[in-house]
């Protein structure tokens, strides 16, 4: 039994609450949290259904958060490890490397409702404390929620706060009762789970992913439904997902220990604390643009694609592409995107549960600029976790050391057999994941310094990867390594010395060997010093009268597949050319001789034309991307389904990638500022995070790079002003 001290306490903590939001937290010595405000999203409509819902979480819980027309708070809950098995026949992909399902959703209804005879409603997103706040009818009838997913506890709280005593009924709704889910009978809380079977893929097998709800005051009417036992001004919901990966008991026995660890910490203390992860978050870095419409819109989708981010990036596996966590109900869903339309529940996306590296990569490059480097950690350890796998089967297969990743792998990786007489196709011979994880992972080092993921990550990764390119491929009459057969990535298959393998090659081998004496042995250095000395050069040859490169060596007659351009994989992002970097116009030659210019998604010609200093051209697709929203969702950076699946999260971080690229660009400990920022965009306001635990903040103000302020001071005299370089 509940006592009334409890509950004395209870609406003394929501009190506070709600009182303390009413501040703007914002830290005496800057302005981050007002400017942040004004990217608050805010909807006067409910609904009225999740097409129209907002995004939160804490990085491994997400909520898509809307307000039904009848004024019913509605969420769904996905979890970043709530891996599940497909039951039904949607396409091809959907069977490939499980299902990212959903746990279930929750319906919230106030009674008496707030919203007859057409009350008052505002639905705001408010960024700097990471929650949602509805208001829903007005005057005396007013009620208010407040919904966040704790930063730093797996619980989702819901805290309703009225000026008359209200009811409120909390609803589970699941549409897999029956397929693989279970609800329990407990008494004044909802429980359940989702179970996948011993007879599914054994990567998937006893994996129980599930939650419980319950809350002071709220009784069950039945084994999905609570209720309050009686009325009341303040109310608090909490939900308790997790997941467990060794069967039912020890889900169970695993939830009784979450919920008791989290009811025993003070309410008021851990909402302080999550309000401190996101002030800190956001004061690792931002990006603020005083210009038109169109730039604010520009920087809006910045803005919130960094906060969709944040919200999926922090938990077991690494964002999905496809979707990240914040897949919703699909009415009209079209197989290739020419089939008849097809209606789609929330656990369904194109393209399935499979990690596609050239496109998953798009959301992680951005985290190092805007200092987001826990963000990171999921998706090294993901394929670090791969690694041991992938090495045994190539030793397997090719009777050598070394090892590589799959373009398109589950989360257990795996690697199928590719010798030369495999028949081609758009992922068989293509070995460049491991090269670009590496050259990420090496700026990550560079970024942070941090030894110890150098020597338990970075380095068996990176090694790995340039052992397999050294053993796995023959030499050439002049001793140069013969990449043959290999893929173009997906553009052009087994052909001849692919220039996104070379490029990635002398990129990686290149900083390998310059790795200080305490990470790496003396045999390493040599071994690499050796290996770079045999690596063939990139294909160049000669177009409209003028030298660019080429994709692959040889006669170009290879048969393109895709909408790519390999060849410009030396400037991104393998970075050998750029600018402030020898052979610059060689570079823009290429980039202005490429086939291809679609604009949006995977495409990567917003940062390779940063990077080349291209501003209007990077302006233009930059602006493309941030403002890319799909036209079937109601949130401003919910991304156009593209050639993926909405949200799309690699047009999002493309764009982020291009916008950061357009203030600042790093080489070496050469800090490069304004290389291709438009003199229309207005003033900005901008602190970046660069190599060696470096920061960057200053302004520009009628053109002027202005306030500039370094840390640590040392590193002031390696930064550049390219707008006066320029002139």
């Amino acid at each position: 039994m509940i006592n009334k001290q409890f509950f004395k306490g209870l609406l003394a903590a929501l009190l506070s609450l709600f009182i303390v939001v009413e501040g703007n937290g914002q830290r005496p010595s800057d302005n981050v949290a007002a400017l942040l405000n004004a990217y608050n999203v805010s909807w006067d409509t409910p609904g009225p259904s999740s097409l129209q819902s907002m995004p939160l979480g804490n990085g491994d819980i997400s909520l898509n958060v809307w307000a039904e027309p009848t004024g019913d708070l509605a969420f769904y809950i996905g979890k970043t490890d709530a891996w599940g098995t497909e039951t039904k026949e949607r396409g091809p992909w959907m069977k490939e490397g499980g299902v990212l399902m959903k746990l279930g959703l929750v319906r919230i209804a106030i009674s008496p409702n707030p919203l007859a005879n057409k009350g008052a409603f505002l639905q705001v997103l408010k960024l700097h404390e990471g929650e949602i706040q509805l208001q829903e009818g007005a005057g005396a009838n007013a009620v208010t929620l407040r919904i966040w997913v704790d930063a730093n506890h797996p619980v989702i709280r819901v805290a309703a706060k009225s000026q008359h005593p209200v009811s409120v009924k909390v609803k589970l709704e699941n549409w897999r009762i029956g397929d693989g889910d279970t609800v329990l009978n407990k008494v004044n809380q909802v429980a359940w789970y989702h179970y996948n079977p011993a007879t599914a893929d054994p990567h998937l097998k006893d994996i129980v992913f599930g939650a419980v709800i319950k809350g002071p005051g709220l009784v069950n009417a039945d084994a999905t439904t609570l209720q309050s036992k009686s009325p009341a001004t303040t109310q608090l919901i909490s939900v308790y997902p997790l997941t467990q990966t060794t069967g039912v008991n020890n889900w169970l026995s695993g939830m009784n220990k979450q919920v008791a660890d989290i009811d025993g910490l003070n309410l008021e203390q851990t909402w302080a604390a999550h309000r401190r992860w996101w002030d800190n978050f956001w004061h690792r870095s931002w990006i603020f643009i005083q210009g038109d419409d169109q730039t604010k819109k520009v920087n809006e989708g910045y803005i919130l694609q960094r906060f969709v981010t944040a919200c999926a990036g922090r938990g077991a596996y690494p964002i999905k592409f496809n979707g990240s966590l914040f897949v919703v109900d699909n009415p009209a869903w079209m197989q290739n995107r020419k089939n008849n339309p097809v209606k789609m529940d929330a656990d369904f996306r194109d393209w399935g549960g499979q990690y596609w590296f050239q496109n998953t990569r798009a959301m992680y490059w951005p985290r190092l600029m805007a200092g987001d480097f826990d963000i990171m950690l999921p998706l090294f350890k993901m394929y670090a976790g791969i690694l041991p796998g992938n090495a045994e089967l190539v030793q397997q297969y090719y009777h050598h050391d070394g090892a590589y990743f799959a373009e398109t792998a589950p989360f257990w990786g795996g690697l199928l057999y590719m010798g030369p007489e495999v028949p081609e196709n758009w992922t068989a011979h293509y070995f460049t994941p491991i090269l670009e994880l590496s050259m990420m992972m090496l700026d990550y080092y560079e970024y942070t310094g941090d030894q110890q993921f150098a020597k338990e990550i970075l380095l068996p990764v990176a090694t790995a990867g340039i052992r397999f390119f050294d053993k796995h491929f023959s030499r050439d009459a002049q001793g140069k390594l013969l990449l043959d057969p290999d893929n173009s990535i997906e553009m052009f298959w087994k052909v001849h010395n692919p220039a996104p393998d070379i490029a990635g090659l002398h990129a990686v081998v290149h900083r390998l060997a310059v790795l200080p004496d305490g990470l790496v042995s003396k045999q390493q250095r040599s071994d690499w010093q050796r290996f770079e000395s045999e690596l063939p050069v990139l294909p160049v040859g000669v177009e409209n009268g003028k030298e660019v490169l080429l994709p692959y060596s040889g006669p170009q007659t290879a048969k393109g597949h895709n909408l790519e351009n390999p060849e410009l994989y030396a400037v991104y992002p393998f970075r050998l050319y750029g600018v402030g970097k020898p052979d610059l116009q060689l570079a823009i030659n290429s980039f202005n001789n490429r086939k291809f210019r679609d604009k949006g998604c995977w495409v990567q010609d917003p940062i390779q034309a940063a990077m080349l200093g291209q501003t209007a051209v990077a302006k233009m697709y930059t602006s493309f991307n941030l403002t890319r929203k799909d036209p079937s969702l109601k949130f401003p950076a919910f991304w156009d389904i593209g050639h993926d699946y909405m949200p799309d999260e690699d047009n999002g971080g493309n764009g982020e990638n291009g916008l950061q690229q357009m203030l600042m660009q790093t080489d070496g400990k050469k800090i490069m500022l304004l290389p291709a920022w438009p003199a229309e965009w207005g003033n900005v306001s901008f602190k970046l995070n660069a190599p060696y635990r470096t920061t960057v903040e200053g302004k520009v103000v009628n053109g002027k790079l202005t306030d500039l302020v370094i840390t640590p001071a040392s590193r002031k005299g390696d930064v550049i002003d390219m707008s006066t370089a320029n002139r």
